[in-house]
């Protein structure tokens, strides 16, 4: 996200963002409030981790995950850390595979699916 952009999101011009980013301008309660929803994190985040600490491919991944699938992309990753619940893991492997058999059972409904089901012969794909 550009100065430009993220000064949009939060009502504000691009030079005040970059004041704020330099440390030219204080970072008040107020401001790491808006900033962070605008960036879709929480504000003790943007205090705690500097940008060019975490890969920008990690955050594309997130921001590409659906607000539905991501309390369980959350649990996928927690069952990494060391600080995860003892049932992360497992909690996590099966909100993945139920997911996933939802999923597929989506895609068979397909003509070549149903009659398979129907007993039709055709191949399941």
């Amino acid at each position: 996200m550009t100065q430009a952009e993220l000064a949009e999101k939060v009502d504000t011009t691009g030079a005040v963002i970059s004041l704020l980013e330099s440390g030219q301008r204080g970072l008040s309660d107020k401001w790491l409030r808006k900033l962070a929803e605008a960036l879709g994190t929480r504000p003790g985040h943007l205090l705690e981790v500097h940008p060019g600490e975490t890969p920008n491919d990690i955050m594309d991944i997130w921001n590409d995950i659906s607000a539905e699938n991501q309390p369980t992309a959350r649990n996928v990753l927690m069952a990494f850390t060391r600080g995860a619940p003892a049932n992360a893991a497992p909690q996590a492997e099966a909100e993945v595979a139920g997911r996933i058999t939802r999923t597929r059972g989506r895609k068979a409904s397909s003509p070549q699916a149903k009659d398979a089901k129907a007993g039709g012969g055709g191949e399941t794909p």
